[in-house]
């Protein structure tokens, strides 16, 4: 701080003063301060700068239009005036440059009486308090001086008079009257007194870094004698004292920011004073924007705000100027939708009175005109069914205020476009930038967009990003003829949608670009063909009922082979057959299957043969192979195969399929047993055949005599023995448990028969024999 008073203290210490009405750029003074002399006294003409010291000024001194003194570069001049002629008034003159700066001017009487009245030769102010001496040629007859106001003798202080012997007088300045004073018989010549009106002040501020510095100044032609006050606040306080400000000179101050200061000046005894100043307001108004964003759209609601600094509990009234024809209103805070450039100003008005504070700084204020679109992105891209996807919307300056809200898209095929349902828990948007869809099973399409402020401002709508799903398992399915994954650009492929609709467009993404068929190929129906514009990417089918279809990334290849896999999912356990296809019909060999870049398949084989399909066989696959005529190899580009579970979404987990399996077993063999006792129980001579159930069927005979049950689809049957009445016990006919499947009933190379299952039966039966 001590640093900053010095440089302060250094950047004015040239004491500039500041004049206005009758002040002059040079003072002029004179020594003794007399308006009258006597012949034969010298006096000292004095001419002051103000401050603009230096070798290169010349002074003149003029007695009207006369010059008195000739151009010389001294400032002072004494000269001893002889004669009652050399009365009148004085003026100094400056030279500098070819510039001229003239002086106030000085009335000087030269008298050749023995008495003098003795005035002030500066100026006099109106109710201003002056001395006023007599005084005699003679030295040794100034004594017991006597005065006099229009012809009546002034009454004398008499404490005054002892100390000044009794030749002065202290009388309050009038324009009007006439003074003289006598030493016994002799007498002056009468003066009227020269006053001017109450001087006033002038004030201005001169900003600083963190201060502003104060200069008062006497607005006349005689500033001589001068001490200034200053007051803080209201013009009945206290003046201010060195510990409430930083004095630099007699005329100027240096404070602090935040307050309303006055001045006035002061001189004689007892003092005289000038006029209040007007008031100074050193509070700085300063445009600040609400919210401070760093970027402003066009059409958003914005509020300006004029912060007066220190204002205090000061009341204030505010004005606003714009660049532009706007009124803006005369309130602290200024709210609008700006729609172009323009610039701000703002400045505070004391309630009450003309005290202002200075205008702010300039406040630039510059809106976007264009309106920010967000960016969406999805992950997974492809899903499995009941996964979780994270929507991520991106937009610029994402912690200037914004909330995201989310919306699922509804196709709309009628005119090309979706439609826009907007999420759980998003109707007033979220702080976050991101948001989770739980357990999606079908492919979707999904937007966001960022809102702010009060009334909100919302941003564009993201462009839709999808999340596909390859399964069949919606109400809507698409499927490619011929059913693969790559083609040739000079393949006929046929895109068909299937399900409860009879509105169709099929989509493709690719690139981030998104289209419809009407674009690259011809719709008919609910089929479109690609005719034109083939290109790689994503397809899929929505439906005039809302629905998404599964999604199919279709690769289509402008080089001479591609693999040959299927486009749907491969369920787990099923087999699956990849192949390799040149563009011409050229036989390929030495064809070689990559599985994620790695060889998983090299010899004369032209396929790859996957038996029992498991997750760990998906991945990317191509193939490389040669031509057969050309004699060179190529490679296909790859492609994706996925292998889905093949236990149903609504299977219930392995925990609960084994707890349900031993308890169904445990139950089973109790009724086995139950059923095995029954049967033995009932001996008779008749065939013996077990509780069964049947549906539509008859018992089948063999020629010998022995009969077997046959079973329809859908029967569970328990069999204990079954013999002929005519054969011991001990030779028994067994039928065996086992389960069957489209079988129909066999017998045997010694005659023996078993029971016959259809699809879907689950019989336990024994094995069915002749006696030996």
């Amino acid at each position: 701080m001590g640093h900053t008073l010095l440089g302060v203290l250094g950047f004015f210490s040239l004491n500039i003063l500041f004049y206005c009405g009758h002040a002059q750029d040079v003072l002029l003074t004179i020594e003794p301060n007399w308006s009258t002399v006597f012949t034969g006294e010298s006096v000292t003409f004095m001419c002051d700068t103000r401050g603009e010291k230096g070798d290169n000024w010349f002074y003149s001194i003029y007695r009207g239009d006369d010059e008195f003194i000739s151009n010389n570069d001294r400032e002072n001049h004494t000269v001893k005036l002889q004669y009652t002629g050399f009365s009148g008034e004085y003026q100094c003159r400056a030279h500098i440059r070819g510039s001229i700066k003239a002086s106030n001017k000085v009335s000087l009487t030269v008298s050749d009486k023995d008495v003098i009245l003795e005035t002030p030769a500066s100026s006099l102010f109106e109710g201003e308090s002056v001395t006023l001496g007599c005084r005699h040629r003679d030295p040794t007859k100034n004594k017991n001086a006597v005065f006099y106001k229009d012809g009546s003798a002034v009454e004398m202080d008499t404490n005054l008079q002892s100390q000044m012997m009794k030749n002065t007088v202290q009388v309050i300045s009038d324009r009007s009257s006439s003074y003289m004073c006598k030493f016994g018989d002799e007498e002056s010549e009468p003066i009227k007194l020269t006053t001017e009106p109450q001087p006033k002040v002038h004030l201005m501020d001169i900003p600083a870094e963190g201060n502003v510095t104060l200069s008062c100044s006497v607005t006349s032609s005689s500033s001589s004698g001068w001490k200034f006050f200053w007051y803080k606040g209201e013009k009945t306080s206290e003046p201010l004292t060195k510990q409430d400000a930083v004095l630099l000179s007699s005329g100027q101050i240096t404070v602090s920011r935040g307050g309303v200061y006055w001045c006035r000046g002061g001189r004689g005894e007892p003092l005289y004073y000038t006029e209040y100043s007007h008031s100074v307001v050193t509070n700085r108004a300063v445009v600040s924007l609400q919210p401070n964003w760093p970027e402003i759209y066009s059409g958003e609601t914005i509020t300006l705000t004029c912060e007066i600094e220190d204002g205090g509990d000061t009341e204030w009234e505010y004005e606003w100027r714009t660049s532009s024809s706007t009124t803006p209103p005369k309130t602290r805070e200024y709210t609008f939708k700006p729609s172009s450039s323009e610039y701000y100003w703002c400045m505070g008005i004391i309630k009450g009175r003309e005290s202002t504070t200075k205008l702010s700084d300039r406040f630039t204020l510059t809106p976007s005109s264009n309106k920010p679109e967000p960016v969406l992105t999805v992950s997974p891209s492809w899903l499995s069914p009941g996964d979780s996807v994270t929507l991520n919307c991106r937009v610029k300056h994402p912690s200037a205020g914004w909330r995201f809200s989310w919306y699922k898209a509804v196709p709309k095929p009628s005119d090309n476009s979706y439609s826009y349902e907007l999420l759980p828990d998003s109707t007033t948007g979220t702080e976050q930038d991101s948001y989770i869809v739980h357990g999606q099973t079908h492919t979707a399409g999904y937007v966001c967009r960022a809102g702010r402020g009060d009334p909100v401002y919302h941003t564009d709508n993201s462009q839709p990003q999808f999340v596909w799903s390859g399964d069949f398992g919606s109400s809507a399915s698409l499927t490619v003829s011929p059913d693969r994954v790559q083609h040739f650009t000079s393949d006929s492929v046929s895109l068909s949608c299937e399900g409860n609709s009879t509105e169709w467009r099929v989509r493709r993404f690719t690139d981030g670009d998104l289209s419809d068929c009407s674009t690259w190929g011809t719709m008919t129906g609910s089929t479109c063909k690609v005719d034109k514009y083939w290109l790689s990417g994503v397809y899929w089918c929505e439906s005039g009922t809302g629905e998404f279809s599964n999604a199919i990334n279709i690769t289509i290849e402008y080089g001479h082979i591609i693999l040959l896999s299927p486009v749907r999912p491969v369920t787990e356990g099923r087999s699956v057959t990849l192949g390799c296809k040149l563009k011409t019909q050229n036989d390929i060999y030495n064809v070689v299957f990559y599985k994620n870049g790695k060889i998983v398949q090299n010899d004369t084989r032209g396929e790859l043969n996957i038996f029992a399909a498991s997750k760990s066989d998906e991945g990317f696959y191509n193939c490389k192979g040669d031509n057969s005529s050309q004699g060179w190899s190529v490679t296909s580009p790859e492609s994706w195969m996925s292998v889905k579970s093949s236990r149903p979404e609504n299977n219930p987990p392995f925990p609960v399929l084994l707890v349900v399996g031993l308890v169904g077993g445990v139950l089973l063999i109790i009724l086995l047993l139950l059923f095995l006792l029954l049967c033995c129980c009932r001996k008779s001579k008749d065939s013996c055949f077990n509780r069964s159930q049947r549906s539509n069927q008859s018992p089948a005979t063999d020629q010998d005599g022995s009969h077997y049950a046959s079973l329809s689809h859908g029967d569970l049957c328990l069999y204990d023995t079954i013999r002929r009445p005519e054969e011991p016990e001990n030779d028994s006919i067994y039928i065996n448990r086992s389960q069957r499947s489209n079988q129909s009933p066999a017998t045997d190379q010694d005659g023996s028969h078993y029971a016959s299952l259809s699809h879907g039966d689950l019989c336990l039966y024994d094995t069915i024999r002749r006696p030996e």
